[in-house]
């Protein structure tokens, strides 16, 4: 008879989030709702949400003294095996909090993390992941070796906790250091690759938007792209990049990106540059959005947010509004498309509206088929670094003070250099 092995039991979860000083409580309600999605993405089972009003974070517990014996007292009967907060706490939170529930206590980065380790399938992918979770685990070594301190002092106690202790930090350093080199070396490859693109002249869009907003989808929908796509948090990790020729015959490289989120962990952001390169490099951004969720508004500021921290920001982006067959007010769709002139709406999972896309991402490209000639005064670095950032420079030579630049730029960027327009001769 063959023994087939017990099901691993799923965790019980407790949520627990802060109302501090200058958070409403819509938005802690959003950022738990999220958090819950979160932990079921990541195998969980949320059992309950517990949330506090303080002005700011305690130092021992992140939460009052008296709420953590509460929540102590409250978990052995609900079986609950995990407590997860809704920031990220610091090591010694954590360690105290974790001596005192008796349970393991992890924090949204965590999570976060976790999730990401569960889904990259690369090996690019995970190395960016482990690089992330070590940077994230080397402060916090410590609190591993907690046990140690439980035994009683005396002879042959002394020194080998501490010992091991260093070992472990030498070598997740020196692990760190050897991750930085070869994903060093990813994004060496990739500006190959982008150089090669640019001899071919062709644009490069990056899709962009928060996470589970469609990008997939889309990607799959318009270049019939295998990408994983599923309704739930970070379903796709690793960057796709697809060819796709519009009606025009201009060819354009679609590239997927990682989603973004809410109080994205600057480690992830940090060890997800070679992919989130992508993003800084892409000629044109597809900015896709929820149109059905409730909090549009907040995800939009959101990535945003995040394309501001990746110096991205001032590129040319067209605002997709997706999932409009979700939707119940058909009023909705208009009204943000009037908002954001050049945007459409669009239902990516049954097709409805792509050809208006493809009409705008048409117009939106028409600009790069034009070289523009520049002559940029020394003065005037900063356009000079501007056109850099968000146009397509294909030739750069300096004649005395001036910078002589042929280049693609969108047409904002076009205008803003109209007076800086240089004669072919």
């Amino acid at each position: 008879m063959i023994e087939t092995s017990p099901r691993k039991k799923q965790e019980r979860a407790l949520l627990i989030g802060l109302e501090k000083e200058g958070v409403s409580k819509w938005d802690l309600r959003d950022s738990m709702e999220e958090l819950r999605e979160l932990a079921s993405s990541a195998g969980a089972e949320v059992v309950d949400t517990v949330t506090q009003k303080l002005q700011k974070p305690t130092a021992p517990y992140y939460i009052g003294k008296g709420k953590a014996e509460w929540i102590k007292d409250s978990l052995q009967d609900r079986q609950i095996t995990s407590v997860i907060f809704n920031d990220e706490l610091s090591p010694a939170q954590g360690r105290n909090l974790e001596n005192l529930l008796a349970r393991k206590v992890l924090d949204r980065t965590q999570l976060i993390l976790d999730i990401f380790a569960q889904r990259a399938r690369s090996r690019e992918g995970r190395l960016q992941i482990e690089l992330a979770q070590l940077q994230y685990l080397l402060p916090r070594l410590t609190r591993m070796w907690h046990h140690l301190s439980r035994q009683t002092g005396g002879i042959g106690t002394r020194g080998p906790g501490e010992t091991q202790l260093e070992v472990d930090r030498r070598r997740v350093q020196e692990r760190i250091a050897r991750l930085e080199r070869e994903l060093e070396a990813v994004r060496k490859t990739r500006a190959v690759q982008r150089q090669g693109r640019k001899r071919h002249q062709w644009p490069v869009a990056a899709v962009v938007g928060y996470t589970n907003a469609g990008k997939s989808t889309l990607l799959n929908l318009l270049t019939g792209a295998d990408v994983v796509a599923a309704d739930r948090l970070f379903a796709t990790l690793d960057p796709t990049t697809r060819s796709f020729v519009l009606p025009n015959k201009q060819r354009v490289l679609l590239t997927d990106t990682v989603g973004f989120l809410r109080k994205l962990p600057h480690t992830l952001i940090e060890s997800f540059k070679a992919t989130l390169e992508e993003v800084r490099e892409a000629d044109l951004l597809i900015h896709i959005v929820d149109l059905s969720h409730p909090r549009v508004d907040e995800q939009m500021k959101a990535v945003d947010s995040v394309i501001k921290e990746l110096d991205a920001f001032g590129k040319q982006t067209l605002i997709v509004f997706n999932k409009i067959d979700n939707l119940g007010d058909c009023q909705l769709a208009e009204t943000y498309v009037k908002r954001f002139p050049g945007s459409v709406a669009i239902s990516a999972r049954t097709g409805e509206g792509v050809n208006k896309l493809v009409q705008a991402l048409e117009s939106a490209l028409g600009s790069w088929r034009l070289r523009s000639h520049f002559r940029i005064p020394s003065s005037k670095s900063a356009l000079l670094a501007e056109i850099h950032r968000v146009g397509h420079v294909l030739e750069l030579k300096y004649e005395g003070d001036d910078a002589l630049v042929v280049a693609h730029v969108p047409p904002d960027l076009a205008q803003k250099l109209d007076c800086y327009a240089a004669q072919i001769l």
